[in-house]
Formats: structure tokens, sequence, C-alpha cells
């Protein structure tokens, strides 16, 4: 029962310490006494430097360090024998660390140097790692300072999401848990209070899912930042953009950026494409399409010269012009402003930022007030003729101061009511058959509704016409002295006379002419004047010099009469405040 069946010699203790040697998994090399000279060597150490056994004994280890190589514990990139390079980590052992204990590095980790972590303390990342079985979070030191907790494994989720509000953690949860069911990377930001102080702060955090050797999840990976300062001015310039746009919008601003090689726009805002009438499916226009074909003929040279000058002298861009409205082909007019942006100086610049507004309203608004202007010059000019005339006239013609009195307020009346009858049109225009009411409705009967009633002293008929304000005022000064001659001479005089006043619109000018017929009857006899005084120097010069009429007059025994053809001047659209 106790005797040997194999009679072999059993194996020394230096032949197992070899084959030990030989089967290691990992390289090893037994160096000379002053680590120069390579040994011996195990054959997972050959496949790592890709050399045979009797190519490494006695040769130098600085062969495989490269030159100017030193050997050194840690991460090292050693030449393997085709002068490839290798990732290898390397442990001195043995008597005076004479035996090198030698293994392959994935890329990561020999990236993983003790100088990126130094690069990582330095760009503000802190390492973590969170442990799926202890349910623990690891934090490097860097990490710790910025959360707020003892470096190490020193903390849990729930600890660590005690600083976080509630619906962060949720939006985190949600998040974390679809990156690991889909074994991808993941990052958030979120607003956390520090454990050690209190003070809120704002995290970035990245990380990953690690798998075991059986698949399952053994935890996660990542890097934490403090992102305060960067997110809060992130944040103001938001906010700055918000209110630019807003301001702009409010404006009616356009905003664009013009890239000068590519020739490319970027139109930032809606009104932009508001103002040029293009829909978003036309996209936006580069620099030669607008120059060239949506920019009016006679303002290109101009435009073209602005933006030379401009870039020439790095100004800010101020210019002007017309462009065809996509939309419904108009011409519309804007105003451009904008500054060039260079890389750096004395470089040609890359893009022009600016702003176009749609001036076309503003553009139409100052030019009929210029015109409105000279309209008002014109008639201040006329009137206080108009005024000089009626004092001269009047004073030649008066008996005696009363008289003067009595007939110039009178004529200065009937003007201001004229000149008050067109301030309150919108068109600066005058009815006829109001400035008649206004003279005559006194002397209609008083059971007459004095608007042309058939059994009433006063019959007017026509049709209604709006005069001009060139020739309402010479007009309804006409009919004022009209007015005042029946009154004191004529069918006005006495209790039986009456006046009937009949006009028509005549085509037979580009604007029409105007037939006015004024008729008196039962007054006393007409005799013709035996002077001319200033009502007759009214009629045929006033009339004539400046309505341009044909007036004709008739001095019957049974009732004065005067026929009146005037043609109306054309209107300035300009001037109607509601085009």
């Amino acid at each position: 029962m106790g005797e040997r069946l194999d009679h072999s010699p059993a194996p020394d203790a230096g032949d197992l310490r070899r084959v030990a040697f030989e089967e290691a998994a990992v390289g090893l090399a037994v160096l000379s006494a002053d680590a120069r000279l390579i040994l011996d060597a195990n054959r997972a150490f050959c496949d790592l430097v890709g050399l045979a056994p009797d190519g490494l004994t006695a040769r130098p280890i600085a062969d495989l360090l490269g030159p100017g190589g030193v050997l050194a514990e840690g991460v090292q990139v050693w030449r393997r024998g085709d002068g490839g390079p290798v990732d290898v980590r390397v442990r001195r052992s043995g008597t005076a660390g004479t035996v090198l204990v030698v293994e392959a590095v994935d890329a990561d980790e020999a990236a993983r140097s003790a100088e990126n972590r130094d690069a990582l303390v330095a760009a503000g990342l802190g390492e973590w790692r969170w442990d799926a079985l202890s349910g623990r979070l690891t934090l490097s030191r860097r990490a710790a300072q910025i959360l707020g907790h003892p470096p190490g494994p020193s903390v849990t989720w729930a600890e660590l999401k005690a600083g976080i509000a509630e619906s962060e953690a949720t939006r985190i949860r949600a998040l974390v848990g679809e990156a690991m069911a889909q074994a991808r990377s993941y990052a958030f930001e979120c607003r956390l209070k520090r454990a050690e102080d209190g003070r809120e702060i704002i995290i970035g955090a990245r990380g990953q899912p690690v798998r075991g050797p059986d698949g399952g999840l053994s935890g996660m990976v990542g890097v934490v930042q403090d992102v305060t300062t960067r997110v809060e001015a992130r944040d103001g310039l938001m906010a700055r953009d918000q209110r630019l746009r807003v301001a702009t919008s409010l404006a009616r601003l356009g905003i664009f950026e013009w890239h000068m090689l590519e020739d490319e726009a970027i139109w930032e805002n809606d009104r932009m494409f508001e103002i040029f009438g293009h829909g978003p499916e036309d996209g936006t226009v580069g620099k030669n399409e607008f120059l060239n074909d949506i920019l009016h003929p006679d303002d290109r040279q101009a435009v073209r010269r602005a933006i030379s000058t401009a870039l020439r002298e790095d100004a800010i861009l101020h210019t002007t012009g017309r462009i065809r409205r996509r939309s419904d082909g108009a011409w519309r007019t804007i105003d451009m402003a904008g500054r060039f942006e260079r890389d750096a100086p004395n470089r040609l610049p890359r893009r022009l930022i600016g702003v176009v507004a749609d001036v076309t309203d503003r553009r139409v608004a100052e030019e009929r007030q210029t015109l409105l202007i000279r309209e008002l010059h014109h008639r201040v000019k006329n009137t206080l003729a108009t005024v000089q005339a009626i004092v001269g006239s009047t004073a030649r013609t008066a008996s005696s101061i009363d008289s003067f009195y009595e007939a110039f307020v009178g004529r200065i009346k009937s003007l201001a009511h004229t000149h008050a009858v067109l301030t309150e049109d919108t068109w600066q225009t005058a009815s006829l058959r109001n400035l008649l009411l206004n003279e005559l409705k006194p002397y209609a009967e008083e059971d007459g509704d004095g608007d042309g009633a058939a059994d009433g002293r006063i019959a007017l008929d026509g049709p209604e016409i709006d005069l001009p304000s060139e020739i309402a005022v010479p007009i309804g000064m006409a009919i004022h002295e009209l007015t005042t001659n029946a009154a004191k001479y004529g069918a006005l005089s006495n209790r039986s006379g009456r006046v009937a006043v009949a006009w028509a619109m005549l085509p037979d000018s580009p604007n029409g002419t105007l037939r006015f017929a004024w008729r008196e009857s039962g007054g006393p006899t007409v005799l013709p004047p035996s002077r001319q005084g200033f009502g007759s120097r009214l009629l045929q010069r006033v009339l004539s010099t400046q309505v341009q009429a044909e007036v004709e007059t008739t001095y019957a025994p049974d009732g004065f009469s005067l026929t009146m053809l005037a043609p109306l001047p054309p209107r300035n659209d300009a001037l109607n405040p509601l085009t």
C-alpha cells in the first residue's frame, strides 16, 4: 500500500523555480548587478518585446528603452525588436532590484499617467468611481474638494443627492439609467449644495458604466467639474442676447451675418425675412445676389462704395438703398449698418455683422412733411397777400371808419371761416355747399331749411364738390362778396328777393371744370355800377388770377347774375395723410 508506483526521480527545487520562471504570466527578466545587461528572460518577456531568448541574452536593457531612455518603475514606452512601441508597466524585484516584472498595459491605462492626473487637476476635473456592490462613491482629492466630501469611498448616492433639488435628482436618475441600459457614456449639469459649507454651485459631471467579467454592471467611473462661473457667464450671454433680440424686434430691425469668403448670409431673426419678402423656404441672400439682383440699379454704386470704405478704413458701415421685395415686387428703402470682424489685427475680415431697417414709411412721411411745409409757406404767403389786398381795397372804397371796419371785419371773418373748413378736412379741402351755406344761411326764410328748399329765399342746386385749398380761399372770398353786395344793394336787401346758386362739374379738363352760376331776382332794380369797388375787383381779378377762371357778370334790371368756369387743379397725393 505504501510503495511508490513511479520510480522516476522527483524534481528538485531548482527545476521547479525554472518552470515557474518560464511559465509566468508576466514578463520576467534578470539583470546584471549594475542593471545594464539582460542575463535571462522568460517567454512572456520575449513575446512582449518581440525578441527570441538568444537575442536577449547579454543585451543592454537600454536597447529596449530607446534613445535617452532611463529604466524606471511605472508605466513606460519600450521599443520592440521590430522598432515599434509597446506600453508596459515595470516593477523591480529581487536582490538589489535585479529582477524586472514587466506587464503589458492597454492604451487607456498607458495614458493614465501621473502627468495626466496633474492635468486633470489643472483643468479643474476630479475623478470619481461608484461601486455597485457597496453603493459608495470613491472621490479623488479634487472631486472631494468640489463636492465638499472627504476623499476616498466617503459618500453614497443617497447622501450626495441630499444637496440636489428633487426635480434635478429625478432627471439625473433617468438620464443615467438610460445611459446604462444602452451601455454608453452620459453627461449632465446640475445645481448642488456642497456638504461642507452649504454653498450652491453648478457641477458638470461625465460618466460611463463599467461591466464585470460576467457582463453585469460593476460600477461607474467619471469626472466632475465646478462649472459655476462658466454657466453663469453663458447664462449672462444668453440673457444679453435675448434682450438684444427683444430690443431689435421692438425696433423692427433685422439682424444678419455675412460670411465673406463663402458669400453666405445668416439671417438671425424673422424680421430679415419680412423686410426682403422671403419665406424660410426661399433661403437668405448673399452679397452678390443682393448687389446684382435685389438692390436698385441706381443705388448699387453708392452701396458698393460704402462697403469698400468701411473695409478700407475699418469703420462702421452705414448705407441706404432701395430693394425689390420678393413677395410682392414692391420697392422698399432700407438703412443698413454693420461692422466687419477680423480674426486678428491686420488680417482680412471674415464676416460682417449688422442690422437692417425698412425706412420706406419714414422716408415717405419725411417727404410729405417737406411738401406740407412748402404748402404751408405758400398758403401763408397767399393769405398775407389777400389780407393786404383786403386792407388796401377796403380803405380806398370806404366812406368812413365805421364802414371800413364793418367791411374789413366781414371779409376777414369769411377768410378765417374758409381756412377753418380747410383745416378740419383731412385732405385740406372745403365743401362748396358748406361755403355757400356759411354765407347765405342767415338770409334764408325761417320756415325754410336754408339748404336749397324751393320755398325759401335761398336755392342751392348742385352735387357735392370738395374744392382744393388752392381755389377754396378765393372762391370763398368771392361768395362772401357776392352775398355782401346782395345784402346791401341786391336781392337780399328786401323781403321779396331771392338768390339761386347752381353748379356742376364739366368733364372738359384733366381734373374737371367747375361751372358756377349765381342768380338774383326780386330785388331792387339793378343799375350798372358807376365805379369798380373791391368786390368787383375781387370777382374779376382774384378769380381770374388765382383760380384761372372765366368770369362773366350781368347787371340786368331784374337781377344781378354771375357765371364762372373754373378748372380744378390736380391733387397732390403726397399731401394726403391717409395714403
